[in-house]
């Protein structure tokens, strides 16, 4: 069998580890000339990191990332609603790590490079995909094709090989709001290791850190979200594209309490980049024969939760299981849509309905202008509820991951 996986990215790069280490030969078609480590933080979740330690890459994760140990729920006014432990500090016996994102898909790049030498193709962006019942062929945007007995289409929101299967779907679904993203060089806020949320819908503020610098300060991503008026010009997304401060900072102006003083550390940016938040409405099917989709491409969702990356390299892990396990190409891939498709559908919606960040709205609808305890407004049972729901709905509770059966193939 050999997989033609188009896409270099996180999801497309786990797909070839994955494939590797079940003996399944494959080949990774990339759009971009040359691999840099774009982008900004994000963070992998336990079962993700599960997943890629199988790999063999824990060692290389716990050079790169930090190991998050807390998450914080914060109101605009510097008020604590909610606090849980995280990665191995909650009972996983795996860690979450805040990392950059470029950072992590270098490392991924590095790795398939050593372990799938001469596999690894740039300036190859997959323009279409042809099938018959002998094989697949996956055409570029430069005239060459290649050819296999799959496909994965593992190229982004934008992916060529979803479009050519739904033509009428248009552009991403966006309702609005957009993030600023950047990361920081600051000192380090509270105990070092621990992401915050803090605001409401309308303005929200998100920030963690992914590095440690030799000087003690910390390499800190921040991301700042607003809603825009409805009759905003549509912009199409752009990880890469740049934004400005001044549109950013004025809204945030007293949002500065003794732990954390959020404009400065907005002021301190290295380079700002403006995305809108999108997502697209979920598939009934992803595989058709011989090909399917993967992380973006399959199931974009809005970056709520940290679960983008993370459910990525699960599909990737289930696709390789599958595709040993499967009797015929075609059972392998169906196996993976069968076991894939409905909870990121599933997760895709919820986070549309803010995900776990509704703790926040809530506790903005109840007390606007601030409380003198948080369960005067929000009585403890809520939020831990909510906070144990969407875990389920995530695949990330920590008693069911650490029992369940691993996905190596």
């Amino acid at each position: 069998m050999k997989v033609l996986v188009a896409g270099g990215g996180i999801g497309g790069l786990t797909t070839a580890l994955s494939l590797h280490a079940a003996g399944i030969d494959c080949e990774v078609y990339e759009g971009t000339a040359e691999m840099k480590p774009l982008g900004v933080g994000i963070n992998v979740l336990p079962h993700a990191v599960r997943e890629l330690t199988e790999l063999g890459l824990a060692d290389q994760l716990a050079a790169t990332g930090i190991p998050t140990r807390e998450l914080r729920y914060i109101t605009m006014h510097g008020q604590l609603v909610w606090q849980e432990p995280r990665g191995r500090a909650a009972g996983y016996n795996w860690p979450q790590y805040s990392i950059h994102r470029g950072r992590l898909q270098m490392l991924l790049w590095q790795v398939a490079r050593e372990r799938l030498a001469g596999r690894l193709h740039t300036a190859k962006r997959a323009a279409a995909s042809r099938q018959d019942a002998h094989g697949a062929t996956l055409h570029f945007t430069d005239g060459s094709s290649a050819t296999g007995d799959a496909i994965v289409g593992a190229d982004g929101i934008h992916s060529a090989i979803r479009a050519e299967r739904h033509p009428n779907e248009g552009p991403p679904r966006w309702k609005g709001a957009v993030l600023w993203r950047a990361t920081s060089i600051a000192p380090a806020f509270l105990d070092g290791a621990t992401m915050i949320q803090c605001g409401h819908h309308n303005l929200k503020f998100v920030c963690y850190p992914i590095a440690n610098n030799p000087d003690g300060t910390q390499l800190i991503n921040w991301i700042a979200e607003r809603i825009l008026p409805a009759d905003t010009a549509w912009n199409r997304e752009d990880w890469n594209r740049g934004g400005s401060l001044d549109d950013v900072i004025p809204h945030y102006r007293d949002w500065s309490w003794d732990w954390l003083d959020v404009p400065a550390l907005m002021a301190r940016a290295q380079s700002v980049y403006e995305f809108p938040m999108v997502d697209r409405d979920p598939l009934e099917q992803w595989s058709v024969g011989r090909i399917t989709l993967l992380g973006d491409a399959a199931h974009p969702m809005y970056p709520i939760g940290s679960n983008g990356a993370s459910q990525a390299i699960l599909d990737a892990r289930v696709l390789a299981m599958h595709l040993k396990r499967g009797a015929t190409v075609e059972a392998g891939l169906a196996a993976y849509d069968a076991a894939r498709r409905p909870p990121t559908a599933a997760l895709t919606l919820a986070n549309r309905g803010l995900g776990p960040d509704i703790i926040l709205e809530r506790t903005h609808e109840r007390a606007p202008q601030g409380f003198k305890h948080i369960h005067d407004v929000m009585p403890e049972a809520e939020l831990r509820e909510t906070a144990a729901r969407y875990k389920q709905l995530a695949g990330f509770d920590p008693e069911l991951l650490n029992e369940r059966e691993s996905h190596s193939a």
